[in-house]
């Protein structure tokens, strides 16, 4: 008996020593009400024919003014912003988004390889009102979803004769 409990003893005391060595901050989001912040879509899995903003290429910049501010130490996952868009974005000589068009949003805690703690905070986009018609749109502030440090997949080997 003396022996399963110096185990378990030794076994929590493992358990404790892990969980303090695990940082659980994570890289705080504070963005003021009025900050004008760019954003780049992103491509969306399932197009519509109709949305004209599936038709924009990945990457395309949106330049956003939010109406309130986000502070990830009040606000937590899931919660929703809202903003204009403060230039317009075209395609050709076309008009796709007009200025101040209502955009709406989520702080998104996102799963993170290159992050030491394992996850950072995002702001993403994913709706947008213009002229009366309602699109679903992605967009976020980094131009990709993937995590920007990790490594490149290794070139393929040259075939030799």
């Amino acid at each position: 008996m003396r022996r399963i409990a110096l185990l378990a003893l030794c076994f929590f005391t493992c358990l404790a020593t892990f969980a303090q060595t695990q940082k659980a901050t994570v890289a705080p989001v504070h963005v003021a009400a009025g900050t004008v912040l760019t954003f780049h879509l992103q491509t969306r899995l399932n197009p519509s024919s109709e949305n004209e903003t599936d038709k924009l290429p990945k990457g395309t910049v949106l330049k956003v003014r939010l109406s309130q501010s986000l502070d990830s130490a009040v606000d937590h996952d899931g919660t929703e912003f809202h903003g204009v868009v403060v230039s317009s974005v075209t395609s050709g000589n076309r008009i796709i988004v007009h200025p101040d068009a209502e955009i709406s949003g989520v702080l998104a805690l996102l799963r993170s390889k290159s992050h030491p703690e394992g996850f950072r905070y995002e702001l993403l986009i994913t709706g947008m009102r213009d002229q009366g018609k309602s699109y679903d749109i992605t967009a976020s502030l980094n131009p990709s979803f993937f995590d920007e440090s990790a490594p490149a997949a290794a070139p393929a080997p040259k075939p030799t004769n």
